[in-house]
């Protein structure tokens, strides 16, 4: 069984979230997530949603801003831990630097997302960022 640790970061402006939408990836392509990616060895949870949140949409976050308000365990024929960090501030204005994989970026309201979201994302949202939660997915 191989198991894979990820990183989500979910910019917060006021009540909005910024989302992203997938493309041409070969997973949940047409949905909406977060800036997001595998962490690496060596790297911290903060570290890698830091270096993630620059290479897709070209901010710079300082770790100390950054908190991890949810761990997610999702078994499937790969095993994922993935960790959603929330971030109030953040240097630079988000935009689209992997047009290869990424159709656009949206702003919404975290109570009204888009019907097209990957479904474990949505998950993760509607469990909130105000404590800590753990989450288990099975399919």
């Amino acid at each position: 069984m191989e198991y894979r640790l990820a990183a989500q970061v979910m910019l917060l402006r006021g009540n909005q979230t910024l989302l992203l939408k997938r493309e041409n990836t070969g997973y949940e392509d047409g949905n909406f997530g977060f800036p997001a990616g595998h962490i690496e060895f060596g790297e911290t949870v903060k570290s890698a949603a830091a270096r993630e949140a620059n290479e897709e949409i070209g901010v710079d976050i300082e770790e100390s801003n950054l908190q991890v308000t949810g761990v997610m365990h999702r078994i499937k024929k790969v095993t994922y831990v993935d960790f959603f960090l929330t971030c109030h501030k953040w240097s630079g204005e988000p935009f689209n630097r992997e047009p290869e994989k990424c159709s656009g970026l949206k702003w919404v309201e975290v109570e009204d997302l888009p019907d097209t979201m990957v479904p474990y994302i949505a998950i993760g949202i509607s469990l909130g960022t105000d404590q800590m939660w753990f989450h288990q997915l099975e399919s």
